[in-house]
């Protein structure tokens, strides 16, 4: 198990074998989610990397919003 200190200013430096494991780059964003006690650390994806996400979805049970203003 890898482990990190909380510095004075509040920060986390993410240990290098995490950040080589799931290629994660200076720069790049997360979103922190709260998980009871825990929280976990997900990467902010791209327009890029979601371009595609939904083909094949089902759409045949999709209700427009006609009705709001």
């Amino acid at each position: 198990m890898t482990t990190a200190t909380l510095s004075s200013k509040f920060q986390i430096s993410i240990p290098k074998e995490i950040r080589e494991k799931h290629n994660w780059q200076a720069g790049q964003q997360f979103a922190f989610i709260p998980k009871g006690k825990s929280v976990v650390l997900v990467p902010v994806p791209t327009r890029d990397e979601l371009r595609g996400i939904a083909k094949g979805a089902d759409t045949s049970n999709y209700r427009d919003r006609d009705d709001r203003y």
